[in-house]
């Protein structure tokens, strides 16, 4: 039996491979960041007493963990690498790809052939969702905050491009052009609408990012992991933005877990 685990801000996904993957997540422990304790309380929160093979980690302060935890090899694996090789496993990627890595924080990544290169990345993402939920809302839980703004209308918050003009070159006049601009004169709405309003912005400064690197590398798909791009406010953001260039967004189910499987099947001399 192999685990791997990716230590994130908030949460810490693992993957037991026993032949098959099963995928476990947990919330993070903060004051065990980077400490031999931390793979302790993971094993002990997922009651596996079996014996383990070797251990990869990734993510957080994995780098600071010991080499090895009682009679197992820890292998550490660079939070970048795990990105490229997650997603190439993910999508079954061989060839030049854009991979965007949205969890607390968004990471953009350039796997070519074999090699990976960290692009850059923005400080907004699932974290910034919750918190700025938390502000606006009370509410710091991302999966609530998705599930109320469904039930939203964004529209209450934000201005649109043919709220404020007739047209804007070829832009549709339904997309954003303030976002949150109605709350100036109106203040802030229900939690539904902001939640709605919040998701959707945040989408779209993803979904920007990703469209200026993608045409940067003059690429026409860009690869999406993490579970905030799975947020289904975040990820009709994030295709709202790409649309406007004729992009096309990609994301998968166990997205989430991209970092946990890079890990386990990193190969170093590859």
């Amino acid at each position: 039996m192999k685990a791997a685990i990716d230590f994130g801000i908030t949460n810490t996904d693992v993957i037991i491979d026993r032949g098959s993957h099963e995928f476990h997540s947990m919330a993070s422990n903060s004051l065990l960041s980077g400490k031999e304790e931390v793979l302790s309380e993971t094993f002990k929160t997922l009651k596996l007493t079996d014996s383990i093979e070797k251990i990869f980690v990734t993510g957080g302060k994995s780098a600071s963990l010991p080499s090895r935890y009682k009679d197992t090899e820890v292998i550490k694996v660079a939070e970048i690498d795990a990105i490229a090789v997650g997603a190439k496993q993910l999508f079954d990627l061989n060839q030049n790809a854009l991979i965007v890595s949205a969890g607390t924080g968004t990471a953009c990544v350039w796997f070519n052939e074999s090699k990976c290169t960290h692009l850059g990345g923005i400080a907004v993402g699932g974290g910034t969702f919750e918190g700025l939920g938390k502000l606006l809302t009370g509410n710091a839980n991302g999966l609530e905050l998705n599930e109320f703004g469904t039930k939203g209308n964004r529209r209450k918050i934000d201005l649109l491009i043919n709220d404020v003009v007739t047209e804007l070159g070829s832009l549709p006049g339904d997309i954003t052009a303030v976002n949150f601009g109605n709350t100036k004169k109106h203040g802030l709405d229900t939690m539904e609408n902001v939640s709605a309003s919040l998701g959707n912005m945040i989408g779209e400064i993803i979904g920007t990012t990703a469209a200026l690197y993608a045409h940067i590398l003059q690429l026409q798909d860009v690869y999406f992991v993490g579970r905030t791009a799975n947020l289904s406010l975040i990820k009709e953001g994030i295709n709202s933005r790409l649309a406007l260039t004729s992009l096309k967004g990609h994301f998968h189910e166990n997205g989430g877990y991209a970092n946990a499987l890079g890990a386990l099947n990193f190969n170093p001399s590859s």
